[in-house]
């Protein structure tokens, strides 16, 4: 075991965590010595429940843990899930400008020019009650860390980490967010530089390490999981020297072999360099990072309608693109040049397909030889 404050909380060899949507990246990554964390919040807790018991029946008794997403500011937030009146929300301008995108790639679109309930269940489990069914049912499975997206984690969530003896994780990319959750009590920080997949702030991982490390020391050391664009262990001792006490790993899985990620979309990664990302609100409202296409180009456009807020957004770009996703699977060549998928600027390092478990054994040889190169400065 690694002498890292990460191993020694979840009894990890090596401090590398993997944010996945994959069961089988989860179980390779812990069964590697990493951890591995399944991102739940698209699923129903029927299909958590399904997911988790498939992991614990695989992962020889590792650590493992869920991610899911409460974020602290969304439309309806405070008030009981209402997926009619979500939809009533939605202009009719934006159903025309998602079927135009596809129909100008020669896709029959026209059902999509009416809004319907599909892409609410993102909105059900972001809810405090939808979030808290989706706890209850990681909580039943021996998990190690729960993880929280886009904002404090709620105090209740804190308290069933602290019951259940499970380490509670929160993202974030300022610092002034790092001391919020230090203050309300998170266990562990996954600091997120703007390099990063999915959700991520505006500032680099190479100054938000340092500055949250330093930030957060009158209120208490908790140990930091550096993420944003990391995909070597060279990278990774990098974010080490600077404070984090491991990393938190998202985009590299998705070209993985076991990735859950469709083959025309790990094609597109593999040959992607790192500029052709775009940090962008039109897929769920708020500022992620996805793999440039004329989808994600057609929304950066001045004709585009602005971007609507979390959780209707998703309602307008989910069932367009889990359409187009479809056909691209199909072979159609206008579906293939839409599709896209979230990944970080590292997407220019993810140059071929191995295994998760690989991955993870490249990391350490990085690491080390990182190590050793700085070692080799002091004389």
């Amino acid at each position: 075991m690694m002498n890292s404050k990460i191993c020694e909380l979840l009894d990890i060899e090596f401090p590398l965590v993997a944010f996945t949507h994959c069961r089988d990246v989860v179980v390779a990554v812990s069964k590697a010595g990493g951890c591995g964390v399944l991102g739940a919040v698209g699923m129903s807790p029927e299909q958590l429940e399904k997911e988790l018991k498939w992991i614990d029946d695989h992962i020889d008794g590792k650590p493992y843990g869920v991610d899911v997403l409460i974020p602290n500011k969304m439309v309806d937030q405070s008030e009981k899930f209402d997926a009619e009146k979500l939809k009533s929300m939605i202009p009719q301008e934006y159903a025309d400008y998602r079927a135009d995108i596809l129909e100008n790639h020669d896709i029959e679109a026209s059902e999509l020019r009416t809004i319907d309930t599909a892409g609410s269940s993102f909105a059900q489990n972001t809810k405090a009650d939808g979030a808290k069914a989706l706890l209850d049912v990681a909580f039943s499975h021996p998990i190690k860390l729960i993880a929280n997206a886009l904002g404090v984690p709620p105090d209740w969530m804190l308290e069933m980490g602290k019951e259940n003896d499970v380490k509670v994780a929160a993202l974030l990319g300022t610092a002034q967010h790092a001391i919020n959750q230090v203050k309300a009590g998170v266990d562990i920080l996954v600091v997120s530089g703007t390099e990063a997949g999915g959700h991520c702030g505006s500032v680099s991982t190479m100054v938000l390490i340092p500055e949250v490390h330093k930030a957060i020391q009158p209120y208490g050391d908790v140990p930091i999981l550096a993420a944003g664009g990391i995909v070597t262990g060279q990278q990774m001792a990098a974010a080490m020297a600077m404070g984090a006490s491991g990393a938190w790993c998202g985009s590299v899985w998705l070209t993985t072999v076991e990735s859950e990620v469709p083959p025309v979309i790990k094609e597109k990664m593999v040959a992607a360099n790192s500029s052709q990302t775009v940090r962008s609100r039109s897929r769920t409202g708020k500022h992620s990072r996805q793999l440039v296409s004329p989808w994600t180009e057609a929304w950066e456009s001045d004709k585009a309608p602005d971007p609507l807020p979390m959780p209707l957004q998703p309602m307008v770009a989910e069932p367009a693109l889990q359409k187009v996703n479809k056909l691209a699977e199909g072979g159609h060549a206008g579906a293939q040049d839409l599709s896209t998928y979230w990944v970080g600027q590292g997407v220019g390092l993810m140059n071929a397909s191995i295994s998760a478990s690989d991955v993870v054994q490249e990391f350490k040889e990085d690491f080390i030889s990182a190590y050793e190169r700085l070692t080799n400065f002091v004389s």
